[in-house]
This record gives structure tokens, sequence and C-alpha cells, in this order.
């Protein structure tokens, strides 16, 4: 027996078919926070990892190569650091976010 009181949900071909119609974007403040954060995290790690372990690797030479003004280590370089990373991830997001943005729509 058929059920005429429930709602029929569109089907999942005409989901799919209206999602392309749409040209792909990011939205630049979500991943400018996402990658914010994401560089903040990591570069708390290393870090945490440095003062663990001072004597592993080059004194994370890779940290002075991202953040421009970065020097091991005095509270104000660790701040100056967190600074850094939350700077360069709105960067990244707002450059590449954009610019995929244009392109993506330039694509359709």
């Amino acid at each position: 027996m058929v059920d005429s009181g429930k709602q029929h949900h569109a089907s999942p071909i005409k989901d799919v078919a209206s999602r392309e119609s749409q040209p792909a974007s990011i939205p630049v403040v979500t991943f400018g926070l996402s990658l914010s954060v994401f560089f903040t995290i990591s570069y708390a790690f290393c870090i945490l990892l440095y003062l663990l372990f001072p004597d592993v690797g080059s004194g994370h030479a890779l940290l002075s190569l991202f953040l421009p003004w970065f020097k091991l280590l005095s509270w104000q370089s660790f701040f100056l650091g967190l600074i850094e990373s939350l700077v360069l991830g709105w960067y990244v997001a707002l450059v590449f976010g954009t610019l995929f943005n244009v392109f993506a729509a330039r694509a359709r």
C-alpha cells in the first residue's frame, strides 16, 4: 500500500545537478579563520617541541623562514610568532581564496 501522506524529498540527482550549475567557491572568512588557527597551533606545537627537545633539528630554522622577524626564543619573540602565524593564515586565505574564487567563476 502506498502512503500518499508522505512528502517526497528532492532526488539526489537533482541536488547534484543544482550544485554543479553553481561555480565552486571558497568562503574566504571561514578559510582565513581555519588557516590562522591551524598555523597558530602548529607554531605553538613547534615551540613546545623546541622547549622539550632543544638539541633536535636545526634550531627550528624553518620558523624563521616563514616568520620573518622571529628569533628563538624570548617572550616577545614568542608572541610575535603567534601574531605572524595569524597574519600568515589570513594572507594565504585572502590571496588564495580570492584567486580561486575568481578563476572558478571564470571556468564556468
